[in-house]
């Protein structure tokens, strides 16, 4: 027996120990009216701060009711269906156009986007020998904590590391975008390499590429793709780059910012947010469920078997047993959600390029019953989210599971950036809201007259 496995019953004692000592009576909260989760019992968010970055819209206030209405969201004022609808019909790529657009405020002229694509592309370079000497070596087998190590470990190569000057954040973020992408991918194949032996190969993209296509140029042994693989996962990275102030990863940050603390500190804080399955993990989520269906739905195309399975997952016997149809619902958007409305514009294309209309039509299926069956247990409306499809997207694509999320992050680094910028602009506070302790104060008890338990 190793020392691990001597510790294991100490370790669970003190648990049991954690879990008497740990609860809080519900109806405290009720009580003292604290804000779970920062949200009223409307759901909607406690008011924290102000930004110009992005917004989210998902009802009218009429008479002092709250209307849901079909989900909107602007970045820097400007309707993302309106961007994508702009990039797209014009013929190129939107990700380093939707990056200047929410760091700078403003929609960049031709010859702006073709500097700031230049300059994120003379980023897009990891300091000598930074691939071997750490993202090699003890590769992880979660993509996002590579992602945050190697985040933390560029700290020691910034001469400039912990200055706060906007000047001086502006060039670290603009690094860290042109960065992500090398990280995850890398990231991914030492993992493929060490952990499951696989082929290691590491491509460097040519300058010229978008960061979609830099993406799946470094991912795939050919470095082949075509234009639609390219165009769609560029949407997806559009559409992820910004989602307002308040969801976790981006309300993380501004967090951390508010301390004073520097970027690559703040950066890892929000991975480690956007990590969480209630979080950027859910696209994996979306893909698992739909793999355990297809595998326990005899015939996909028979929708009251799909209902009735899909209540099984709603009553915990099925999956993962969490009572959750992943994709489904949102904190914030009830009647649609714009992310998702988009990309189901392009989602076929896709599908019929890959051959996966069938799957296509189960996951429309499932997004028409989902929200009739969560209607019934929760009585308000819910729509898919950007999760449902995103995850889909990547499947087609052929993504690693393992990357689905470290995506995301390469795609709301954009949003995280500009946030943090603002907020080191405009506040001069540390966030630090209050909590009330409900415990009963105690007389210190000396050693010899304790009991043991």
């Amino acid at each position: 027996m190793n020392r691990f496995s001597e510790l294991l019953p100490m370790i669970q004692n003190l648990a049991e120990k954690c879990t008497n000592n740990g609860h809080i009576d519900p109806e405290l909260y009720d009580k003292y009216e604290v804000k779970r989760g920062l949200r009223y019992k409307s759901g909607r968010g406690v008011l924290t701060g102000l930004t110009e970055v992005g917004e989210v819209k998902s009802y009218t206030i009429d008479d002092g009711e709250m209307i849901p209405c079909e989900g909107k969201l602007y970045y820097h004022g400007i309707d993302i269906e309106q961007i994508v609808e702009g990039f797209t019909s014009e013929g190129r790529f939107g990700f380093e156009e939707v990056c200047y657009l929410l760091i700078f405020g403003e929609q960049p002229t031709d010859k702006e986007l073709a500097d700031f694509r230049e300059l994120i592309s003379e980023y897009r370079k990891l300091p000598t020998s930074f691939v071997r000497d750490i993202i090699m070596k003890a590769p992880s087998r979660d993509m996002m904590n590579t992602l945050a190590r190697s985040v933390l470990t560029l700290y020691s190569y910034d001469e400039r590391s912990d200055d706060t000057d906007i000047d001086n954040v502006l060039r670290q973020s603009l690094q860290l975008i042109a960065l992500f992408p090398l990280l995850s991918v890398y990231g991914y194949h030492a993992y493929n390499h060490y952990q499951r032996g696989h082929s290691l190969f590491i491509h460097t993209p040519p300058s010229e590429l978008s960061t979609a296509e830099a993406i799946l140029y470094m991912l795939r042994p050919d470095t082949k793709y075509t234009e639609l693989e390219a165009k769609l996962l560029d949407i997806c990275l559009v559409v992820q780059a910004e989602h307002g102030g308040g969801n976790n990863s981006t309300f993380t940050t501004h967090v951390v910012s508010s301390s004073g603390t520097d970027t690559y500190s703040s950066v890892a804080a929000s991975l480690g947010s956007l990590k969480g399955p209630k979080h950027g993990g859910a696209n994996k989520k979306v893909v698992e469920m739909f793999t355990d269906i297809q595998q326990n739905v005899k015939n996909w195309e028979d929708e009251d078997e799909v209902r009735e399975y899909l209540r099984k997952i709603l009553d915990k016997k099925v999956f993962d047993k969490s009572g959750l149809i992943y994709g489904i619902g949102h904190a914030v958007y009830s009647l649609s959600d714009p992310r998702t409305t988009i990309l189901k514009q392009y989602v076929g294309m896709l599908a019929k390029e890959k051959g996966t209309e069938k799957e296509l039509a189960l996951y429309q299926m499932v997004e028409r019953i989902a929200p009739e069956l969560l209607k019934e247990k929760r009585n308000r409306p819910v729509s898919a989210n950007v999760d449902f499809y995103s995850g889909f997207v990547y499947r087609m694509l052929g993504l690693p599971l393992e990357l689905y999320t470290p995506i995301f992050a390469i795609a709301r680094i954009a949003g995280w950036s500009a946030h943090r910028i603002e907020e080191l602009m405009n506040s001069s506070k540390i966030v630090r809201p209050a909590y009330k302790n409900v415990a009963k104060h105690t007389a210190y008890i000396p050693m010899q007259e304790r009991k043991n338990n």
